[in-house]
């Protein structure tokens, strides 16, 4: 089914979305359990296609796409890789990791780092979530002291996405506990870095084939050429990352979604009950054209988000209804898609993946109802402070 909402693209970018499309699904199939070394031999399969660095600049080894290009070559990813966990792994790494790269470093930092990140060469994590600060970024745990021309972290991260086989690290850690928004700051970490190591890989739900874990640190000395940004930027830094990532990495999620609906009307025109197909019953019919209106909105906010990246708008309100949009009309189309299918949907199949890779949608990037408080303090809503009452 042909998208209603389109965005213009060029030529070329319109064929690389379809060579990739057709590239996923031939080359990046993932085995039935996770391998590692697999992993990382369809990772370097990506980079070679360019997908791993769209939108590093051309100098520093990456395609020097767009946002609106690199949404579109993310959802042909999604559309046809059918492992959705490795896409979104995919997108983790150019989103949350080298996009902070390219806007917050140093030219020496993007020589040293991003050309074999953007080749797939290296895999990078971002490290932020911590057991105690989730949606609450400003009470991490993790500690930087600075010491001479060096600072030593110390602290805990959880839910790290491709922590098990990343080669860089991005850590954010506090450097002012009294600063607030200013205290944080962000460090690139190799791994292998003495006192830095990875926990055993989480058994998830959904989102198998994207390979996360705790990250310890141990008294880990860092440079201080190895600050991103400067001392007390790590909330910016982590700030544009999520604008990033509320767009463009949602786009894996709309080729998933396209793929499934398209499927799910394959096979309510065959399926044949009392005669008739059953994509002729008003209730399947209905159902369909919901799954679609749901699909075609996410759709049209997500690429206005990219839009406004692009223009360089620091709107919130944008990626915000992308990723909420996205992730809530993912969930709401398996849902749908396995009660189409009936006792097949239940039971290993393409909707009950889809459905189970869909649910971590509604929480990582920042958990919907998080998205909906940035939404509403953009939009002059926030709680108003308390007021004492006047004596009587």
């Amino acid at each position: 089914m042909k998208p209603l909402i389109s965005f213009t693209l060029d030529q070329d970018t319109e064929e690389m979305c379809s060579t990739l499309t057709a590239f996923a699904e031939n080359r990046l199939a993932a085995p039935e359990t996770f391998d590692a070394e697999d992993f990382r031999r369809r990772w370097l399969l990506a980079g070679r296609q360019g997908i791993t660095g769209t939108c590093v600049p051309d100098e520093f080894g990456g395609s020097g796409m767009d946002a609106v290009s690199a949404a579109a070559l993310m959802e042909a990813l999604g559309r046809g890789c059918r492992d959705t966990g490795f896409a979104f792994s995919v997108a983790a790494h150019l989103y949350a990791c080298l996009m902070p790269v390219v806007e917050f470093g140093t030219t020496e930092q993007k020589k040293r780092w991003l050309p074999a990140l953007a080749s797939g060469e290296l895999i990078a994590a971002h490290g932020i979530t911590e057991p105690g600060a989730g949606s609450d970024a400003l009470s991490l745990r993790t500690r930087a002291v600075r010491d001479g021309d060096r600072y030593v972290l110390n602290g805990e991260k959880c839910f790290t996405t491709n922590a098990p086989v990343a080669d860089v690290f991005l850590i954010q850690a506090v450097t002012d506990p009294e600063a607030g928004y200013f205290g944080l700051t962000s460090f690139l970490i190799e791994a292998g870095t003495p006192g830095l190591s990875v926990g055993r890989p989480y058994d998830k739900v959904g989102l198998r084939g994207s390979p996360m874990a705790d990250v310890h640190l141990q008294d880990v000395a860092v440079p201080a050429d190895q600050v991103l940004g400067a001392e007390g930027g790590g909330a910016a830094v982590f700030t544009s990352s999520m604008r990033w990532e509320r767009t463009c990495l949602f786009a894996a999620y709309l080729g998933s979604m396209r793929r499934l609906l398209d499927s799910t009307v394959d096979h309510v025109r065959e399926r044949e009950q009392f005669g008739a197909p059953i994509g002729s019953f008003q209730a399947v019919s209905h159902r369909i054209v919901d799954m679609v209106m749901r699909y075609e909105s996410a759709r049209l906010l997500l690429f206005r988000a990219a839009v406004g990246l692009d223009e360089g708008s620091q709107d919130e309100i944008g990626p915000a209804l992308a990723k909420l949009a996205v992730s809530e009309a993912a969930v709401q189309l398996g849902l749908d898609a396995v009660q189409l299918r009936g006792g097949l949907g239940i039971v290993d199949g393409e909707a009950e993946t889809f459905l189970r890779d869909a649910l971590p949608s509604r929480i990582f990037s920042g958990t919907n109802e998080i998205q909906k408080n940035n939404i509403a303090r953009a939009l002059g809503l926030g709680r108003a402070p308390h007021r004492r009452r006047a004596a009587r």
